[in-house]
């Protein structure tokens, strides 16, 4: 099982340590609640150092990029990084993932941990076409994700009043103890907040220096999940996989139908159609909490699975994720969800579990 470099930091913090992604990478260091508020009323931050990144290099870089995934890579020199899809050839989803123009003729493509070596040999036998390099950089980055209202007074403090000039989804360079850090103004929680990328032992140091030296609540990927799931924020796995579309996902802003990409013909196609299915929310009536792949049922029939749920923190109703036939997505339609063998009453909603907070 492989370790990030925080590892030992974990450790001493006495982290419940669980497996993840083929890492060993902390659940929890107080609890998942308390981790949670931290995030959402001050700021907490996150070992994201299992994350993959591929560098693609080379001429046709940008012309690759563009094929493989379901965004617009825009063109020229830009500090901005772009969401994007990687889809098979039935417009199911091998990957989600951000693309970050790094300079000229190179990308670096940011992917889920669980997912590195199946995609980086889609990625591989894709470029064939290509006068590209492919570099599996994982080993060289390491990440910190500090999240919450209070991140950029964190991040000003550190690097200055001009990194509040980042918009979401913007990224700059900055240098700390002499080692250049990327700085992007994204994250997975629906808070504000910044992603951090340099080589992994000035992410040790930076870890230490809001941990030790600020007070930052280090959290783990128990609220991670709380979070990104009140976020409405699809995780790999769960709202997204190798047999569901981007659409039928709810991220038809990831596609871009304006340019060529693998499993576009399909997925068109499904965009004129209509999707058969749909990503919705759920208010869950009954007593108990849908967990995923629960499954959904009406009129006597299985309609779909639940895929994520919970019953957050300072909310009164359990809700969920469920992926079902659009014959019952209109929202207040009743469905039930099967919870330990009975049939609970939900309420289809909308996936707004809350407003985002992100600097537009």
């Amino acid at each position: 099982m492989n370790k990030t470099i925080l590892y030992a930091e974990h450790e001493r913090l006495k982290a419940n340590i669980v497996p993840f992604g083929g890492f060993l990478m902390p659940l929890f260091y107080s609890s998942i609640a308390t981790e949670h508020d931290a995030v959402r009323q001050n700021v907490g931050i996150f070992d994201v150092s299992h994350m993959g990144e591929i560098l693609i290099k080379g001429p046709e870089s940008l012309a690759f990029v563009n094929q493989l995934v379901t965004n617009l890579i825009p063109t020229g020199p830009t500090l901005k990084a772009t969401y994007a899809l990687m889809c098979n050839e039935f417009g199911h989803v091998i990957d989600d993932l951000f693309v970050y123009p790094l300079e000229a003729d190179t990308y670096l493509l940011v992917v889920n941990a669980a997912n590195v070596d199946k995609d980086e040999a889609f990625i591989r036998q894709a470029a064939a076409p290509f006068i590209v390099t492919i570099e599996n950089a994982s080993s060289e980055y390491g990440q910190i994700a500090l999240q919450g209202p209070n991140a950029f007074k964190m991040m000003m403090a550190l690097f200055g009043a001009s990194i509040d000039d980042l918009k979401f989804m913007q990224y700059c360079y900055k240098t700390y103890d002499g080692h250049q850090i990327l700085v992007s103004r994204s994250g997975y929680t629906g808070e504000d907040g910044f992603e951090l990328y340099a080589e992994p032992n000035a992410i040790l140091k930076l870890w230490r220096h809001f941990v030790d030296g600020s007070g930052v609540t280090p959290c783990g990927l128990g609220c991670r999940d709380t979070l990104r799931f009140e976020g409405a924020l699809s995780l790999y796995g769960h709202e997204i996989d190798d047999t569901i579309s981007p659409l039928e996902a709810g991220l038809k802003f990831a596609v871009n139908f304006n340019k060529e990409f693998t499993g576009k013909e399909v997925l068109l196609k499904e965009f004129n159609e209509g999707v058969k299915r749909k990503l919705v929310g759920l208010d869950i009536i009954g007593r108990g909490i849908a967990r995923a792949d629960y499954e959904v049922y009406a009129d006597g029939a299985k309609i779909g699975k639940v895929t994520t749920g919970y019953l957050l923190p300072h909310h009164q109703t359990p809700l969920a994720l469920a992926l079902i036939d659009r014959k019952y997505c209109e929202l207040g339609t009743m469905v039930q969800v099967s919870i330990r063998n009975q049939l609970i009453e939900a309420r289809v909603r909308d996936t707004k579990f809350m407003d985002k907070k992100y600097k537009r």
